[in-house]
């Protein structure tokens, strides 16, 4: 069985879940509503929700006659974190390059020791 965060980037891998996702967002909505402007059944509309329920992404609740589906934002909060993780340590990498590229560029040059008349040895010989 898959662990959470590949259920949840799985489900929001397919364009169409993702824009339900991004509709949920704004305000919560039935299937007829998620179904609209889509060119495709109720059924295919439910089979995407039951994949983000699956996911965690959204629950469905029983208002008399509705059933609205809500987005549970927590999920996300589990993605934040993964996706932050890797883009310190990507950041940290970069960091570094900067850092040696610095380095490559002004290092060796800058870092010459000064002849006994205070000229650096890429100026000329020291006398």
């Amino acid at each position: 069985m898959a662990d959470e965060l590949s259920k949840v980037f799985a489900a929001l891998a397919d364009p169409t879940r993702r824009d339900m996702v991004a509709r949920l967002a704004v305000s919560d909505a039935t299937v007829s509503q998620l179904a609209e402007p889509y060119d495709v059944s109720i059924q295919a509309v439910s089979k995407h929700l039951k994949v983000l329920e699956d996911a965690g992404l959204v629950t469905r609740t029983r208002e008399a006659q509705k059933r609205p589906v809500h987005l549970e934002a927590e999920v996300f909060d589990l993605m934040t974190k993964w996706i932050e993780r890797y883009r310190q340590r990507a950041e940290e990498c970069y960091q570094r390059l900067d850092i040696l590229l610095a380095e490559m560029n002004d290092g060796p040059e800058a870092e010459r020791p000064e002849g006994e008349n205070g000229t650096t040895l890429k100026e000329g010989k020291a006398s």
